[in-house]
């Protein structure tokens, strides 16, 4: 009798559990996440839209965009579009090696930015010095990729193997700025805390949002 009436209690708790769940198909409020002088925060509304900043010291991000919630899964569509936080302005054959030259009014940005050089699978990385530039004595390439350090996202492609220059001029985007959360997805832990893993964004771990009073 007793394991009939336990049997009957755990199939209700299960049940509840998948209503509960199932019914959570919005979120409301304001979710933030601190550590040291770093601060981020969510803003989500039930008609499924959210806001986000981040501050570390004199890097401050945003997004805006729409999410959905599937199972205990947060996911976010940013209105920011992936991989396009660089914009080639000139490409060229000139030269030996390869060159990029990066160009912004901001000359503080033009260091930390990330150049990935892919040749036969094997990759090579550099930096750009403090006028914006890289120069790497490669003989060839199949394809090149950027990312600015200090504004992490997906990386933006400048080269397939179809391109066969080797200088490339590019100015950074107003985009750099924002977020696109592409492949970042939040996990809701309760009602009050969202959880989130390492990524390219927040390379750190142990990422909590807690929700405010």
């Amino acid at each position: 009798m007793k394991s009939t009436q336990l049997l009957l209690l755990s199939l209700t708790l299960i049940c509840f559990n998948q209503i509960t769940l199932m019914a959570q198909q919005t979120l409301e409020g304001e979710f933030y996440f601190r550590r040291m002088e770093m601060v981020a925060g969510f803003s989500f509304t039930k008609d499924g839209k959210f806001q986000f900043f981040y501050s570390y010291g004199a890097v401050d991000r945003n997004a805006s965009g729409t999410y959905t919630v599937e199972g205990d899964l947060v996911k976010l569509k940013s209105d920011k579009a992936a991989g396009k936080d660089f914009t080639i302005m000139e490409q060229s054959k000139k030269g030996h090696g390869y060159t990029l030259v990066f160009d912004h009014q901001n000359k503080y940005l033009l260091n930390n930015i990330r150049c990935v050089f892919f040749k036969d699978g094997n990759q090579e990385e550099a930096l750009t010095n403090s006028d914006g530039e890289v120069h790497v004595e490669i003989t060839h390439c199949d394809s090149i990729f950027v990312q600015h350090l200090l504004f992490p996202d997906i990386v933006t492609q400048i080269k397939d193997q179809n391109n066969s220059n080797i200088f490339f001029k590019m100015q950074l985007n107003p985009s750099l700025e924002q977020v696109s959360f592409k492949g970042v997805d939040l996990t809701i832990k309760n009602e009050r805390e969202l959880t989130c893993l390492p990524n390219y964004f927040l390379e750190i771990n142990n990422i909590t949002f807690t929700k405010s009073e």
